[in-house]
């Protein structure tokens, strides 16, 4: 990966945003202590230097000069880090630790900074001192101090601290983010890498899985699931534009035979008029299917959810089976209606009828002559179900889900009447309703249940 396209992806920006946060964070409260603690210690070294010059001037009025040389004698050989400095008006030293008065001018608080040669180890190394200078009685100057270096070492060691957290900090974040952000590149590049493959035509590229479950593995997932999920639907739309062309093809072809048949013909005004007859029979064939397909998309974009209205399931049932009991007569079946009123369900009619319509209509189609059809509604749970039970030759297990798709016929040939568009609308009509369809086992034949929630 290069460093530049690294640079640009979220990930390193991210965290590069967390670096700048936490080195702020860091550096603010390394800061915070460090001007704490010398803080501090530069407070308790003035009240020391205050506390102690306070005394001694105090011993220079009781005791006078003499006495004051003698403290000061004293302190200067039992104090390591405490420097004194007895001196004229003309600051030549009278007694105390200090060779000479220091070059640096005093402030105007009396307060004095300054450096000083001290011996340390045969040797003579250079110190810095604070020092509170005061001019006593009779043109006597009195300068008390504290050695500050090893306070400014700690001073130093702790900046130096803090830059070198800092700078590590940023070093090993930019190497983190770096990392970080080029780990995660490989992963999308990968996703991309699948995405040019299906643009170029070839659907079967799919992201691979590394098993550790993060975000990134579900969303490979995903996008494996939704790409299984548009090969099938692909599959489907080329399996039921064969279906059209096929059951569209046969009814024109018929029409346009028919057609150039008669005008072939001598001029015969019955023979016209059976041609017309036959030729409305087909166009009304294709225009039930084209019906079928736009009622099945409306349904689909919830175009029904406004005109639903509470129903008694029961007896929209059995009107709808009453109408087809003759039908069922005619084909030698024997038709059973069981239809309790009361049971209510929120629904539009039409639909519900028109769905109803096409199971009782699919389960006398298929039944043979001296069979048996039932149609009966039940409640079940918090629903009510309309169930319509054949003993045709019923629906493989494998294929009830298949079925419902549209134009999908099982019969290969598709030679019988009708679309393949029925099972496919009561599935709609009941999506819509907030219910569904199942297709069962009925040993023999099939048993097919529209459930609806109750209203």
């Amino acid at each position: 990966m290069r460093l530049p396209r690294i640079l640009r992806t979220s990930t390193f920006r991210l965290a590069l945003l967390y670096l700048a946060l936490f080195s702020v964070s860091a550096f603010g409260l390394l800061g915070f202590i460090y001007w704490n603690t010398a803080s501090f210690i530069a407070k308790q070294t003035d009240e020391t230097i205050e506390a102690e010059i306070t005394g001694l001037a105090e011993q220079y009025r009781l005791t006078g000069l003499a006495g004051l040389t003698t403290v000061v004698i004293e302190r200067s050989r039992n104090q390591r880090e405490s420097l004194y400095l007895l001196a004229t008006s003309d600051k030549r030293p009278l007694a105390g630790n200090l060779d000479s008065w220091p070059e640096e001018p005093t402030q105007g608080d009396g307060w004095i900074d300054f450096a000083y040669q001290r011996p340390m180890s045969g040797q003579s190394v250079v110190h810095h001192a604070r020092a509170r200078h005061l001019v006593l009685p009779n043109g006597f100057q009195l300068l008390v101090g504290r050695d500050v270096e090893e306070k400014l070492q700690i001073g130093r060691l702790i900046r130096d601290a803090v830059a070198w957290a800092v700078a590590l900090t940023l070093g090993l974040g930019l190497a983190g983010g770096v990392l970080m952000s080029r780990n995660l590149l490989r992963r999308v590049e990968a996703v991309n890498a699948v995405a040019r493959g299906i643009m170029a035509g070839d659907l079967s590229h799919r992201v691979a899985l590394r098993g550790s479950g993060d975000e990134l593995d579900q969303l490979a997932a995903n996008v494996n699931a939704m790409l299984d999920q548009i090969e099938r639907l692909l599959a489907g739309m080329r399996q039921v534009t064969d279906n059209i062309a096929h059951d569209l093809r046969g009814p024109l072809h018929r029409l346009r035979t028919r057609l150039e048949v008669t005008l072939a013909q001598p001029p015969d005004a019955d023979a016209y008029r059976a041609a017309l007859e036959d030729t409305v029979a087909e166009a009304e064939a294709l225009l039930n299917t084209f019906n079928a397909l736009l009622s099945i998309a409306e349904l689909d974009a919830g175009a029904a959810l406004a005109t639903l209205e509470p129903l008694d399931f029961g007896r929209l049932v059995g009107d709808v089976a009453e109408l087809y009991a003759p039908v069922a007569e005619e084909q030698g079946l024997t038709f059973t209606v069981a239809a309790p009123d009361g049971l209510q369900v929120r629904g539009e009619r039409h639909l519900l009828s028109q769905a109803l319509s096409n199971l009782v209509d699919n389960a006398i189609k298929y039944t043979p002559r001296g069979g048996a059809v039932t149609v009966s509604v039940r409640r079940a749970g918090d629903g009510c179900e309309a169930v319509v039970a054949d003993s045709g030759p019923g629906i493989p297990e494998a294929d009830r889900e298949r079925v419902q798709d549209r134009f999908v016929r099982l019969e290969a040939s598709r030679n019988r009447p009708g679309s393949g568009l029925g099972l496919s609308l009561v599935r709609a009509v009941a999506r819509v309703h907030g219910g569904r369809l199942r297709l069962e086992d009925n040993a023999p034949g099939l048993r097919a249940v529209l459930a609806l929630p109750a209203a």
